[in-house]
Protein backbone atom coordinates (compact mmCIF):
# COMPACT_ATOMS: atom_id res chain seq x y z
CA UNK A 1 0.00 0.00 0.00
CA UNK A 2 0.89 3.33 -0.90
CA UNK A 3 1.04 6.54 1.92
CA UNK A 4 -1.37 7.94 0.44
CA UNK A 5 -3.67 5.72 2.48
CA UNK A 6 -2.15 4.32 6.00
CA UNK A 7 -3.50 1.40 7.59
CA UNK A 8 -3.12 0.36 11.37
CA UNK A 9 -4.03 -3.33 12.29
CA UNK A 10 -4.43 -3.14 16.33
CA UNK A 11 -4.02 -5.86 18.66
CA UNK A 12 -7.72 -5.31 19.65
CA UNK A 13 -9.16 -6.13 16.17
CA UNK A 14 -9.80 -2.83 15.10
CA UNK A 15 -8.86 -1.29 11.99
CA UNK A 16 -7.56 2.06 11.31
CA UNK A 17 -7.65 3.24 7.66
CA UNK A 18 -6.74 6.85 6.85
CA UNK A 19 -6.64 9.39 4.05
CA UNK A 20 -3.26 10.58 4.35
CA UNK A 21 -3.61 14.06 1.61
CA UNK A 22 -4.63 16.57 4.35
CA UNK A 23 -2.68 19.40 1.60
CA UNK A 24 -5.10 18.33 -1.29
CA UNK A 25 -8.07 17.56 1.85
CA UNK A 26 -7.95 14.01 1.33
CA UNK A 27 -9.80 14.37 -2.38
CA UNK A 28 -10.40 10.95 -4.14
CA UNK A 29 -7.69 10.95 -6.21
CA UNK A 30 -6.05 7.96 -7.93
CA UNK A 31 -3.69 7.18 -5.65
CA UNK A 32 -6.38 7.58 -2.08
CA UNK A 33 -8.69 5.27 -4.43
CA UNK A 34 -6.21 2.57 -4.99
CA UNK A 35 -5.36 2.77 -1.40
CA UNK A 36 -8.56 2.50 -0.15
CA UNK A 37 -9.43 -0.42 -2.20
CA UNK A 38 -6.36 -2.29 -1.53
CA UNK A 39 -7.52 -1.34 2.34
CA UNK A 40 -10.63 -2.30 2.17
CA UNK A 41 -9.96 -6.00 0.83
CA UNK A 42 -6.91 -6.41 3.38
CA UNK A 43 -9.86 -5.48 6.24
CA UNK A 44 -12.18 -7.88 4.92
CA UNK A 45 -9.68 -10.95 4.71
CA UNK A 46 -7.77 -10.41 7.85
CA UNK A 47 -9.70 -12.56 10.29
CA UNK A 48 -8.11 -10.79 13.02
CA UNK A 49 -9.90 -7.36 12.21
CA UNK A 50 -13.57 -7.09 13.07
CA UNK A 51 -14.06 -3.18 13.07
CA UNK A 52 -12.71 -0.69 10.45
CA UNK A 53 -12.55 3.14 11.06
CA UNK A 54 -12.47 4.96 8.34
CA UNK A 55 -11.05 8.49 8.92
CA UNK A 56 -8.57 11.73 7.37
CA UNK A 57 -5.58 13.39 8.02
CA UNK A 58 -5.67 16.84 9.86
CA UNK A 59 -8.05 18.63 11.22
CA UNK A 60 -9.75 20.18 8.10
CA UNK A 61 -10.73 17.66 6.01
CA UNK A 62 -12.27 14.20 6.10
CA UNK A 63 -12.23 14.04 2.29
CA UNK A 64 -13.61 17.07 -0.23
CA UNK A 65 -14.59 14.65 -2.51
CA UNK A 66 -13.60 13.57 -6.27
CA UNK A 67 -10.63 15.12 -7.65
CA UNK A 68 -12.22 18.30 -10.16
CA UNK A 69 -9.07 18.51 -11.81
CA UNK A 70 -8.91 15.09 -12.82
CA UNK A 71 -12.52 14.84 -13.71
CA UNK A 72 -11.70 17.85 -16.05
CA UNK A 73 -8.20 15.72 -17.57
CA UNK A 74 -10.06 12.67 -18.18
CA UNK A 75 -13.16 13.86 -19.68
CA UNK A 76 -14.76 11.97 -17.31
CA UNK A 77 -18.73 11.84 -17.94
CA UNK A 78 -20.42 9.56 -15.92
CA UNK A 79 -17.81 7.66 -13.65
CA UNK A 80 -17.53 3.92 -13.96
CA UNK A 81 -19.03 1.75 -11.32
CA UNK A 82 -15.38 0.43 -9.72
CA UNK A 83 -13.59 4.16 -10.00
CA UNK A 84 -14.99 5.00 -6.58
CA UNK A 85 -14.18 2.56 -3.30
CA UNK A 86 -17.71 2.26 -1.43
CA UNK A 87 -18.27 -0.05 1.42
CA UNK A 88 -20.93 -2.35 0.88
CA UNK A 89 -21.52 -1.37 -2.84
CA UNK A 90 -18.65 -2.35 -5.18
CA UNK A 91 -16.93 -3.54 -2.27
CA UNK A 92 -17.54 -6.57 -0.58
CA UNK A 93 -17.65 -6.48 3.17
CA UNK A 94 -18.73 -8.89 5.56
CA UNK A 95 -17.83 -7.01 9.09
CA UNK A 96 -18.90 -3.37 10.63
CA UNK A 97 -17.50 0.14 9.79
CA UNK A 98 -17.70 3.32 11.46
CA UNK A 99 -16.52 7.00 9.82
CA UNK A 100 -14.92 9.68 11.95
CA UNK A 101 -15.01 12.46 9.89
CA UNK A 102 -12.51 14.85 10.92
CA UNK A 103 -13.35 18.20 8.92
CA UNK A 104 -15.53 18.68 5.55
CA UNK A 105 -17.13 15.35 4.13
CA UNK A 106 -18.07 17.00 0.94
CA UNK A 107 -19.56 15.17 -2.55
CA UNK A 108 -17.72 12.14 -2.33
CA UNK A 109 -16.12 12.59 0.87
CA UNK A 110 -20.16 12.24 2.15
CA UNK A 111 -20.51 9.21 -0.23
CA UNK A 112 -17.82 7.06 1.72
CA UNK A 113 -18.55 8.41 5.32
CA UNK A 114 -22.46 7.63 4.27
CA UNK A 115 -21.53 3.92 3.16
CA UNK A 116 -20.16 2.94 6.28
CA UNK A 117 -22.20 1.06 9.08
CA UNK A 118 -21.50 4.13 11.65
CA UNK A 119 -20.28 7.67 11.76
CA UNK A 120 -18.83 9.69 14.37
CA UNK A 121 -18.14 13.38 13.72
CA UNK A 122 -15.93 16.19 14.93
CA UNK A 123 -17.95 19.20 16.08
CA UNK A 124 -15.95 21.14 13.27
CA UNK A 125 -17.39 18.62 10.48
CA UNK A 126 -19.47 19.54 7.91
CA UNK A 127 -21.12 17.56 5.06
CA UNK A 128 -22.23 18.71 1.63
CA UNK A 129 -23.76 16.86 -1.40
CA UNK A 130 -22.04 19.60 -3.62
CA UNK A 131 -22.63 18.04 -7.01
CA UNK A 132 -25.53 20.47 -8.16
CA UNK A 133 -22.60 23.36 -7.60
CA UNK A 134 -20.55 21.83 -10.18
CA UNK A 135 -23.27 19.82 -12.50
CA UNK A 136 -22.66 16.71 -11.65
CA UNK A 137 -24.24 14.02 -10.23
CA UNK A 138 -25.53 12.18 -7.19
CA UNK A 139 -26.75 9.02 -7.61
CA UNK A 140 -24.76 7.12 -4.69
CA UNK A 141 -27.19 9.01 -2.13
CA UNK A 142 -30.45 7.26 -3.13
CA UNK A 143 -29.73 5.03 0.33
CA UNK A 144 -30.20 8.27 2.08
CA UNK A 145 -33.91 7.62 2.31
CA UNK A 146 -33.38 4.88 4.77
CA UNK A 147 -31.34 7.29 6.89
CA UNK A 148 -32.70 10.54 7.41
CA UNK A 149 -36.50 12.30 6.10
CA UNK A 150 -37.41 12.83 2.51
CA UNK A 151 -37.80 16.72 3.09
CA UNK A 152 -34.38 17.12 4.42
CA UNK A 153 -33.09 15.08 1.51
CA UNK A 154 -34.38 16.95 -1.23
CA UNK A 155 -33.06 20.11 0.28
CA UNK A 156 -29.25 18.88 0.83
CA UNK A 157 -29.56 17.38 -2.46
CA UNK A 158 -30.83 20.08 -4.33
CA UNK A 159 -29.14 23.26 -2.18
CA UNK A 160 -25.76 21.86 -2.06
CA UNK A 161 -25.01 23.64 0.63
CA UNK A 162 -23.64 22.34 3.57
CA UNK A 163 -24.98 21.17 7.51
CA UNK A 164 -23.06 21.11 10.71
CA UNK A 165 -21.66 17.69 12.84
CA UNK A 166 -24.82 18.94 14.66
CA UNK A 167 -27.58 18.97 12.20
CA UNK A 168 -26.14 15.94 10.87
CA UNK A 169 -26.55 14.17 14.33
CA UNK A 170 -30.28 15.98 14.69
CA UNK A 171 -31.17 13.98 11.50
CA UNK A 172 -29.48 10.96 12.08
CA UNK A 173 -27.08 10.80 9.68
CA UNK A 174 -23.84 11.00 12.52
CA UNK A 175 -24.19 8.80 15.81
CA UNK A 176 -21.79 10.76 17.46
CA UNK A 177 -19.91 13.81 18.17
CA UNK A 178 -16.72 14.56 19.64
CA UNK A 179 -14.70 17.41 20.18
CA UNK A 180 -11.62 17.87 17.17
CA UNK A 181 -9.05 16.11 19.46
CA UNK A 182 -11.30 13.56 20.70
CA UNK A 183 -12.65 12.23 17.74
CA UNK A 184 -10.44 9.08 17.31
CA UNK A 185 -10.99 8.43 20.91
CA UNK A 186 -14.72 8.27 20.33
CA UNK A 187 -14.84 6.00 17.19
CA UNK A 188 -12.24 3.48 19.46
CA UNK A 189 -15.22 3.53 21.79
CA UNK A 190 -17.87 2.89 19.57
CA UNK A 191 -15.68 0.07 17.97
CA UNK A 192 -15.10 -1.16 20.95
CA UNK A 193 -18.42 -1.28 22.64
CA UNK A 194 -18.93 -3.37 18.98
CA UNK A 195 -16.51 -5.93 19.83
CA UNK A 196 -18.23 -6.74 23.20
CA UNK A 197 -20.53 -8.54 21.42
CA UNK A 198 -20.44 -12.02 20.00
CA UNK A 199 -18.97 -11.80 16.23
CA UNK A 200 -21.44 -14.15 14.84
CA UNK A 201 -24.74 -11.99 17.03
CA UNK A 202 -22.79 -8.39 15.23
CA UNK A 203 -22.31 -9.94 12.15
CA UNK A 204 -26.05 -11.25 11.32
CA UNK A 205 -27.38 -8.02 13.65
CA UNK A 206 -25.50 -5.74 10.52
CA UNK A 207 -27.08 -7.96 7.53
CA UNK A 208 -30.62 -7.49 9.44
CA UNK A 209 -30.43 -3.76 9.29
CA UNK A 210 -29.92 -4.25 5.86
CA UNK A 211 -32.26 -6.54 5.01
CA UNK A 212 -35.20 -4.23 6.68
CA UNK A 213 -33.71 -1.70 4.58
CA UNK A 214 -34.53 -3.24 1.13
CA UNK A 215 -37.43 -5.35 2.41
CA UNK A 216 -41.61 -5.47 3.15
CA UNK A 217 -42.08 -6.15 6.77
CA UNK A 218 -42.64 -9.86 5.99
CA UNK A 219 -40.05 -10.60 4.00
CA UNK A 220 -37.50 -9.00 6.25
CA UNK A 221 -38.48 -11.00 9.13
CA UNK A 222 -38.00 -14.11 7.08
CA UNK A 223 -34.70 -13.42 5.74
CA UNK A 224 -33.65 -12.20 9.31
CA UNK A 225 -34.64 -15.70 10.85
CA UNK A 226 -32.61 -17.24 8.32
CA UNK A 227 -29.51 -15.07 8.79
CA UNK A 228 -29.50 -15.37 12.75
CA UNK A 229 -29.74 -19.41 12.11
CA UNK A 230 -26.05 -19.94 12.49
CA UNK A 231 -25.50 -17.50 15.30
CA UNK A 232 -28.44 -19.47 17.13
CA UNK A 233 -26.46 -22.68 16.78
CA UNK A 234 -23.41 -21.75 17.51
CA UNK A 235 -20.80 -21.99 20.31
CA UNK A 236 -20.73 -19.28 21.34
CA UNK A 237 -24.87 -18.72 21.90
CA UNK A 238 -24.01 -21.33 24.28
CA UNK A 239 -21.17 -19.55 25.63
CA UNK A 240 -22.86 -16.10 26.02
CA UNK A 241 -25.67 -17.63 28.75
CA UNK A 242 -22.80 -19.62 30.09
CA UNK A 243 -20.57 -16.59 31.30
CA UNK A 244 -24.04 -14.62 32.41
CA UNK A 245 -24.76 -17.19 34.83
CA UNK A 246 -21.67 -17.47 36.12
CA UNK A 247 -21.13 -13.76 36.43
CA UNK A 248 -18.16 -13.63 33.89
CA UNK A 249 -17.16 -11.80 31.04
CA UNK A 250 -18.12 -14.03 28.02
CA UNK A 251 -14.79 -15.57 25.32
CA UNK A 252 -16.25 -15.33 22.05
CA UNK A 253 -14.76 -17.40 19.76
CA UNK A 254 -16.80 -16.68 16.63
CA UNK A 255 -18.25 -20.14 15.87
Amino acid sequence: MSDAVLFDARDDGIAIITLNRPDTRNALSKEIREGLFAAWDRFEHDAKLRVAILTGKGDKAFCAGGDLKEMVERGLAVPPRDMFPVPYDNIELSKPTIAAVNGVAFAGGWMISQACDLCVASTNAKFAITEVKVGRGSPWAAPLIHMIPQRIMMEIILTGKPITAQRAYEIGLVNRIAEPEKLLDAALELAKEVLEGAPLSVKAGRETVMLATEMGRAAALQAARAAHEFTYKSDDAREGPKAFAEKRKPEWKGR
